[in-house]
Order: structure tokens, then C-alpha cells, then sequence
């Protein structure tokens, strides 16, 4: 049928819909018997319809296969009967009750299942995040009655290795540890395990058998996330098109990042996609768009009227993004030495946010139209200038009798690599609302400390009455929002303000929203975020094709630039504050980095 809906504690899962509205979860189990009595509503309206026809044939149903997904198509019944006779009969429908005894409706047969398979299972992004994600989302309720869950991977393993290994990696929520092994207990009987090659029809196929045993008959939804490296993505993604599609509901694919290294390896990588998948059957994911700070971005901007009149030129004078870790590659430089600190962080996770901070108020919270702001962003914003751009290397240092190693220390960096674990970037928007307004961009590792943040720096108050009592420093006086995104979730505002007593001294303290202390339930992590959305075809947080062309649009030319002339990066210390070149930078532009200050921020 056309539509198909399953019962679930959380949401009804649109089968082909591409803006199914979020909910929070769980739902109580009453909506879930609504669904199901509209469902066997509209089913039963349907079957009237067709027994009023009295010249109708039988009405031919058949499926047709285009690109990965599976479309009902039904031929129109004949007019021969009125509109009003029509909503008399549809009216005129009985109880659900009435007619699963009457029409032998069975609930089960039509319920929907939805089975996720992770590619790559044995792999630590699996281990570490995917497995406990879902897990998170099965003990807060808000995975569909039906699921099942695969992993799919090149090692051999069993069904029970598998549940032993992803135990060691399972957590439950601070406020509902009484019953946690109980869940994870349950949790773990609905996990399986199927070995094969990444490239193999035929292991796919197997795959599909096993799938559809677990289903038992119901509508079958399916998802795959791809947590494997992208020089095997598009094997994967054609095996699992091919043999291991869902027949009759919706076949989904969560690709992980790196979207390639330049524009033309990234096109290159969507058109083979687009081979096997429908553009709404692909989801970039970005964890980073699933972070608890980011989310509540639009909702900081679009819903408090103190915040939206200054977001524009007039009344910021720049905007920083800043994500900094206090540890190296740490045994992964081999895969990190193809991408760099760029690829891996700024062209992404830091661009997205950029993007989202600096959107017009789109028309709706729909995917779509959300979706089309950010694109329109990333359109006017100028293509990055080399002499835009700091990169550095972290060096070794010694601190405290601890000797820490330089990056090509690492066994699996290439010796004499140039590959930038820190980068700096100025970028600039052309339009009415951001013209002349830096957004400056900083990303390293082996720095003093770990976060990620949006620093909002407002211009000075002009003609302020307490400059004598300011100084000369006017950037002490400046207004801040800080969005700290993590660790440790915040929002504040500093603000000037008299220090109590008789005197008229000033200094800049903080109007703070600290996570912890505000709110006591605990963060959900991004992918857990992310995955109940794909389940329930939200794209609202995930990457449209064009949105990824114009963002390695604005990276390429300099990226290709930096390679092609290889250029040297500045050394920096393991745990010091990044290349001095990155301050040269700002002042360029008469801006100050915000996490450098002597102020204290929590």
C-alpha cells in the first residue's frame, strides 16, 4: 500500500515522507493505538471505496525499482460513483474493533519493523558510538516497537561475540540505573551479527535473508550506516542497494565524513551514490550538527527577542568558532595525514555551524526549508584567500618531566610530512546582514585545552560614558555571548557591571546559563541525537548534496593551493596555545581571540 505505519513508543515513521516532524519521546502507548486505528481507517475506507465501484476490475497494484527505492503504484479506480455517496461510505466506517473481527484485519501483519545494520561493526566508532547510541535511544523508549539490530562486518564473529563486545561499551542514564541491566539484557537479544566483504553481492544477499526472518512478514524498513572508510563506501552502498533493499517500506543509508578531500572527489563521490540511492535516501551525518548547543542555536536566535534585532553587522563586530583538543593523533596520524586539520574540522563541523549561526529565518522548521538557508549562506560567503589562512604542526615538548611527541613522532605519519594539525581562517559573508563582519575559524591539536565554542563579540558602545573608568583596553569592555558546545554546556553573556562599594570601578562579569546547574537530565550524545532522526527521515541536521558542493567550494582553491606550494607550517609546542601566527591573523582585523582572555569563563 501507498502508506504503511507501525506502532512505536516514540513517533509513526513516515515511509517515504522527507520532512517527518520531530517529537519528543516517549509517546504514551495510547498514540500508538491511534496510529494504528488510522491506519486500518484509512486501509477499510479504501476497501469500501473499491467494493462501491460496480463496473471496477480488480484494481492491479505493482511496485517499480528506481534507484534503490521501491514506489507503489495504483491505477486509478473509474468514476462511477458520486462524491457524495463516496463520504457517505468513508463516514460510515466501522470500529477498529468491529472490523478485526469482521474483516479478519490482523494488527501484526501490517505493523512496520525497522531493521539497522551497521557496516563496519567491529570497527571503534561503531563500538564506541554508534552501539551505545542506540542503545541510549532503546532505554529512553524511542526506538519503534519492532527493530532489530546487524552487524555487519569482514571479522568472524558470532551472534554472542558480538553482545559481549558491545556490553563492554553500554551505559544507562544517570537518573534510571535501577533497571539497567534488564534493559541491556533486552537490548542485546535484538543484536546479530553477519560476516562479510563490503564488496560481495552475495554476502549482502545473506544478509537480507537473515533480515527478512527477523522482520516475520511485517512492512520492512532499513537502515544502513556506513562505518567503514570511504574508499569503500560506494561497493558497500551498490551490494546494499541491490541485494539487501527493503521490498515494500524505506531503505535509508547514513554515510560518515570525510565527503571526499576536494570538490571534485566529493561530486565524484555523490554522483556514484546517486547511482544506487534517491538524494532522500542519503544521510551525510555531521555529529557535530547533533550537539545539544548547536541544536539550540536557532532556538537562541528565533525565539528571544533580545537576540535577533543585534544579529547583523550593526551590532557585531565579529564572530569566532573555535574547536581545540589537548591531545594528538594518538596512533591514527596514517588516516589523519590524508586530511588534515581542514578537512577534518573546519570544512565540516565549524562551516556547518557557521552556517546555521548566520542563516536567515527560514520560512519553516522544515528539513527543506532550513536546509535552503544554509545553502544561500555558504553562496556568499568568499571562496578562502591563502593569505587568509595559518596553519601549524605540533612539536615536542617536555613539560613537568613529561616528555610529549611532535606529530611526525607518530609511526604512522609519513617522515617529513607538512600535513596542518592547526589552522586558523579568516572568512567573510557578502550579503546585507554580514558584510564586513570577520568569522574567524580556529581548529587544532595538541593544544593547552579541550572545547569547542562560539564566541559572538558585539561592537563598543559608542560615545560610553565609563571609558575613563574602562581604560584603554575598550575590548574589556566589550559584550560577548559565548556558546560553549562542549565540555561542560553553557551559555553566557558578560556583561560590563559596577563592582559593589563607594567607588565607581567596573569589571565584566557573566549573565550564565550552566547546563549542569540549569537542567539535571543529562545530555543525550550527538549520534543518539542523529540516528533517531534518520529513523525517522528528519533531515532537518543532515547534509543536502548542493549544501556540500558550495562548502568545498570556499575550502578547495586554498587547500589545493597550500599542497601544491608546500607550504611549511608554523611549529607549536604539544600543549601550548597554538602558532603565534594565529594572533598576527586576528589583529589583522582588529580582533581579539576570545578564549586567550585572563577572564574566567565558568
Amino acid at each position: 500500500m501507498a502508506a504503511t505505519l507501525y506502532s512505536t513508543h516514540c513517533n509513526s515513521l513516515a515511509t517515504s515522507s522527507s520532512s517527518a516532524s520531530f517529537q519528543p519521546c516517549p509517546f504514551s502507548s495510547n498514540l500508538a493505538y491511534l496510529q494504528r486505528v488510522t491506519f486500518s481507517q484509512r486501509f477499510l475506507a479504501s476497501k469500501v471505496s473499491l467494493k462501491s465501484q460496480p463496473h471496477s476490475s480488480q484494481i492491479p497494484v505493482h511496485t517499480q525499482q528506481q534507484e534503490g527505492t521501491v514506489a507503489a503504484s495504483v491505477t486509478p479506480v473509474e468514476n462511477g460513483t458520486s462524491h457524495r455517496q463516496l463520504k457517505t461510505e468513508l463516514l460510515s466506517v466501522k470500529s477498529p474493533k468491529e472490523y478485526h473481527v469482521e474483516e479478519g484485519f490482523e494488527k501484526d501483519e501490517n505493523e512496520s519493523t525497522v531493521s539497522i545494520t551497521v557496516v563496519g561493526a567491529s570497527g571503534d566508532l561503531a563500538k564506541k558510538k554508534i552501539f551505545p547510541a542506540l542503545f541510549a535511544l532503546y532505554y529512553e523508549d524511542c526506538l519503534p516497537k519492532h527493530f532489530t539490530i546487524y552487524g555487519y562486518a569482514r571479522s568472524k564473529m558470532s551472534d554472542e561475540d558480538l553482545r559481549k563486545m558491545v556490553s563492554r561499551t553500554l551505559t544507562c542514564r544517570i537518573d534510571k540505573r535501577e533497571n539497567c541491566q534488564e534493559k541491556m539484557d533486552q537490548f542485546l537479544e535484538r543484536c546479530f551479527y553477519h560476516s562479510g566483504q563490503y564488496d560481495s553481492e552475495e554476502n549482502f544477499a545473506l544478509l537480507d535473508k537473515k533480515l527478512k526472518e527477523q522482520e516475520g512478514g511485517r512492512t520492512s524498513n532499513r537502515l544502513f550506516y556506513l562505518s567503514i572508510p570511504p574508499n569503500i563506501f560506494i561497493e558497500a552502498v551498490k551490494c546494499a542497494s541491490l541485494s539487501a533493499s527493503s521490498g515494500n517500506g524505506w531503505t535509508r543509508v547514513i554515510v560518515e565524513k570525510p565527503f571526499g578531500r576536494d570538490s571534485e572527489s566529493s561530486a565524484a563521490l555523490t554522483k556514484s551514490l546517486k547511482q544506487y540511492l534517491a538524494e532522500d535516501q542519503i544521510f551525510r551525518i555531521d555529529h557535530y550538527l547533533g550537539k545539544e548547543l548547536v541544536e539550540n542555536l536557532s532556538v537562541l536566535r528565533f525565539s528571544n527577542l533580545i537576540f535577533e534585532p543585534l544579529w547583523s553587522r550593526q551590532y557585531i563586530r565579529n564572530v569566532q568558532l573555535i574547536f581545540s583538543e589537548d591531545f594528538g593523533t594518538e596512533g591514527r596520524g596514517g588516516y589523519f595525514d590524508h586530511y588534515g586539520i581542514i578537512r577534518d574540522i573546519m570544512q565540516n563541523h565549524l562551516l556547518q555551524i557557521l552556517a546555521l549561526f548566520a542563516m536567515e529565518t527560514p520560512v519553516s522548521l522544515d528539513a527543506e526549508d532550513i536546509r535552503n538557508e544554509k545553502v544561500k549562506v555558504l553562496r556568499s560567503m568568499r571562496p578562502l584567500q591563502l593569505q587568509d589562512v595559518v596553519i601549524g604542526q605540533y612539536k615536542s615538548h617536555t613539560r613537568g618531566g613529561v616528555t610529549y611527541p611532535a606529530y611526525v613522532d607518530d609511526k604512522t605519519v609519513p617522515v617529513g610530512s607538512l600535513t596542518p594539525t592547526f589552522a586558523a581562517a579568516a572568512l567573510f559573508i557578502d550579503n546585507a546582514r554580514w558584510d564586513g563582519v570577520p568569522f574567524l575559524m580556529k581548529a587544532g591539536k595538541a593544544l593547552q585545552s579541550k572545547g569547542a565554542e562560539i564566541r559572538v563579540q558585539f561592537r563598543h558602545v559608542p560615545g560610553n560614558l565609563y571609558n575613563r573608568n574602562i581604560g584603554t583596553d575598550l575590548d574589556r569592555a566589550t559584550n560577548e555571548l559565548v556558546i560553549r558546545v562542549q565540555p561542560d554546556e553553557a551559555i553566557y553573556l558578560k556583561i560590563n557591571n559596577k563592582v559593589p562599594g563607594l567607588g565607581m570601578k567596573l569589571d565584566r562579569s557573566n549573565l550564565n546559563l550552566h547546563y549542569a546547574a540549569r537542567y539535571s537530565k543529562e545530555i543525550p550524545d550527538a549520534y543518539e541525537r542523529l540516528l533517531l532522526d534518520a529513523i525517522e527521515g528528519e533531515r532537518r541536521l543532515f547534509i543536502r548534496s548542493d549544501e556540500l558542493d558550495a562548502a568545498w567550494s570556499l575550502f578547495t582553491p586554498v587547500l589545493k593551493e597550500l599542497e601544491e606550494k608546500k607550504i611549511i607550517p608554523e611549529y607549536y609546542p604539544y600543549g601550548s596555545r597554538g602558532p603565534v601566527g594565529a594572533h598576527y591573523l586576528a589583529a589583522r582585523y582588529n580582533v581579539r581571540w576570545g578564549d586567550l582572555g585572563s577572564d574566567v569563563d565558568h
